[in-house]
Order: structure tokens, then sequence, then C-alpha cells
């Protein structure tokens, strides 16, 4: 079977750490969505390390780590990440597989997305300027690269064609964007040159043929369920799937291969860019979340948005993607609060509801709270549930009721160690 680790709020949510822990039980790790908009953290042996499309395995020599079907690659990005990987001596040739349908992120891809972002002002969505969108417009629009194109002797002309279109759409925009196509391509085609020299595999059937030997696959989320394109606070979301479905799609899987769903979510709720927050908190508690937390992006360094847990959307993730068991991150980050609270309803329009609405902007939307008594303990050097504070085992006994699923790890800290099974 196929076991899913998603995020189940607006991203950040540590999935990268936790991928990392798991990575021991399975056989293949692998992306099936996003790009190099977002940021995993690893930290373990004193060591920090921040990955942007490469699976969160690659540390693991037992396991085998793939780029799906769904994923779009900056080859440029991806080069600094092999080569900031370089100490830790992994054959990538062998032990990092990526698929002929994934798409190839272009410079003028990156130039699009300035533009467009540019263009819309106080409207902006917060992009990271990474060209994804621009990326899946093209994937949609049937006239992208994919990594498969790059074994064809006429790759370059398809290069150069979509390019060409690029730098038109970028003369209709009118925006001035300051820019050296001549020097972002010389460093685009000496990354491709890397690229090329890693496998490249027909990934769906890579993936079926391991299930029939009963390898175990364990799919990592980027991104998070709030910023998915169907079922995300739109237009303020990602452009892929970010949700279960997107794995199936984004790996050439049958939904009924699918087993475990592990939901990660914060003790709390961040978020990165524009876009509604019901939770968002501006006053002191918000900047101890955030400073205690370290609450700055891991891809564009940007300081996140920070607020109370917002259980209804919580449990509307947990709803569209089937989760079995949740994995609390950041429990640390809450020691020292008197009193937590949590969003258990909206008030929407005047009436009272627990479920997320169409639109949740602020003119329609007021969380309605449930306080819980907090806890002073620092829990960064706990190892066992028996030493959690019991405020903190409360508080997610509660979430667990709420949302109906339980909570079987809780994180205590980064490092891959400050870990608990409950």
């Amino acid at each position: 079977m196929v076991d899913l680790l998603l995020g189940l709020q607006w991203g950040d949510e540590g999935k990268g750490k936790i991928v990392d822990v798991f990575t021991k039980n399975y056989n293949i790790i692998s992306r099936f969505q996003g790009g190099p908009n977002a940021g995993h953290t690893l930290i373990f042996d004193g060591n920090k390390n921040v990955l942007h499309t490469i699976p969160s395995g690659i540390f693991h020599k037992t396991a085998t780590n793939v780029v799906g079907n769904g994923v779009v690659i900056d080859p440029v990005i991806f080069k600094k990440e092999i080569d900031n990987l370089a100490d830790y001596n992994i054959n990538f040739k062998t032990k990092l597989l990526i698929s002929r349908k994934a798409h190839i992120i272009l410079p003028t891809h990156r130039l699009l997305d300035a533009a467009s972002e540019t263009l819309k002002g106080k409207a902006k969505i917060g992009s990271t300027l990474k060209g994804i969108g621009p990326t899946y417009m093209d994937k949609t629009g049937r006239n992208g690269i994919r990594i498969g194109d790059l074994e064809l002797d006429d790759w370059k002309e398809r290069y150069n064609t979509l390019t060409k279109k690029h730098l038109k759409l970028l003369d209709f925009y009118g925006v001035d964007i300051e820019y050296n196509l001549k020097e972002l391509e010389e460093e685009f085609f000496n990354a491709i040159e890397l690229l090329k020299t890693l496998t490249f595999i027909d990934s769906e059937e890579f993936f079926n043929q391991a299930l029939r030997n009963n390898k175990s696959i364990l799919a990592e989320g980027a991104q998070g369920s709030l910023l998915d394109i169907d079922f995300g606070t739109y237009p303020f979301v990602t452009s892929s799937n970010t949700t279960a479905a997107g794995a199936c799609t984004g790996l050439g899987v049958a939904p009924n291969k699918i087993g475990e769903v592990f939901g990660i979510f914060k003790a709390y709720t961040t978020r990165v860019g524009s876009g509604p927050f019901p939770t968002e908190l501006f006053d002191q508690d918000g900047e101890t979340m955030s400073r205690v937390g370290n609450e700055f992006g891991a891809t564009t360094g940007r300081p996140r948005r920070c607020g109370w847990l917002d259980l209804v959307a919580l449990k509307y993730s947990v709803q569209i993607n089937g989760v079995t068991q949740l994995i609390m991150m950041k429990a640390d980050v809450l020691s020292g609060f008197d009193t937590l609270k949590a969003c258990t309803s909206y008030d929407y329009k005047g009436e009272e509801i627990q479920h997320l609405p169409y639109n949740i902007e602020e003119d329609n939307v007021t969380p309605v709270y449930t306080e819980f008594k907090g806890w002073k303990k620092d829990l960064t050097g706990l190892n066992n549930k028996a030493d959690l504070p019991e405020n903190l085992l409360n508080y997610i006994k509660y979430i667990e009721e709420f949302v109906e699923v339980p909570v079987k790890i809780v994180s205590v800290g980064p490092d891959r160690k400050q870990t608990i099974n409950l």
C-alpha cells in the first residue's frame, strides 16, 4: 500500500521532519506535487538541512527517493540542493529517481510569475516567485516541457519555442522587470547537464511494480491542504492538488492502493503570504508564537503569520483527505501560555457554523473560541507520553474528539529525536 503524509493547514507544518522519522519504515519515499516553493527542514546530529524538491528520505541509505510526475522541477534549485548534500556521500544516481512526466520550470516561468504578481498590486496572492504557477499553467495548457523531453533530440527546439512564447507574454504584460536572460539561461543549461546524469523513470510503472513486489511507499506532500488549488482558500492557494487525491494523480497509483493517511498539523496555526486567516493574532500572544516557534518560511525567509489553532479548518482538512492518524507539531511552542484558545466554530454572517464555508474573509467570518488551561513545563527534553503535562494531554484529547481522529505523535522540538509516540 501507499501511505500518505499530508499537511492539514496552510503549509509549514513540519512534514519534512516526520518523513525523515518515518523513512526507516518504508522502501520508497516520493514527492507527488508542488515544486521548490516548498521548503522541508530536517534537523539531526546538530545539522540543519532544507530540501525543496528532493524527498525528505534522502538521508537514509535504506530508502529509494522518487520525484513523482506531479512535481515541477527547477533544475537550478535542484542542482543547488544536490550540491548542498555533497558531504553526505549520497549516490544520487541510484537513490534519487525522477519521473519522466515531471514538468520543468524554465527561467522565463519565473519572470512570468514576477510579472503576474506585480500586475496584481494589492491583490497579489503572495507567490514565492519560483515560477510554479506559470509552469502548471503550461502543463494544463499542454505547452510544458517534461523531464522525458531531455532525452529527445529536439528538446532545445521545444525550449526555444516555449521561451519565445513567454517573452511575448512578458511584453504583453507591460511590466518593467529587470532580467538578463542570457545569464539565467547559462545557469539553467548548466543545471540541466547535472540533471541528465540522474536516473529518469516511467514512475507510474515503477510504483505499481513496487506494489506488486510488496514494497512499502510513503508519499510526501508539499504545502498544506488549505492551499489546495480546488479545496484551499482560493485564489490564495498553490497551483497543484495538495490533498490525498493529488497523490493518485501525482504518482500514478489507484485510490484503492492508498493505506494510512497521516495528517500533520501545528498545535497552533500559521500562514505565509496573503489570504484569509480567521484566527490570526496581532497581539503579544502572536508575537510569542512567532518568536519561540522561529516562524520564518524555509523557502522565502518571510515571517509567518501566527494564530490560535483553527479546529473548524482542521476538521475540514481531515474530512477531505480521509485522515486516519494525526501528528501534532510544535507543542513545545505553546509552553508558558496561561490560557490557550482554539476556534471551535465560526460566526458566519450572524449564524454559528462548524464547517469551512465558501468564503472565510474577515468580513464574513468571526472565530468563536473555546479556552484551555495552558502549561509551563518545558517539553523539549521529554521523550515519553508519561512526562507530558496533563493540560497538554487534555488539549490533545479535545482535538481528537472534535475531529474524530486520534493523535498518534507529538513533536516537542525540531530534531528528529524530539518526537513522542502517544
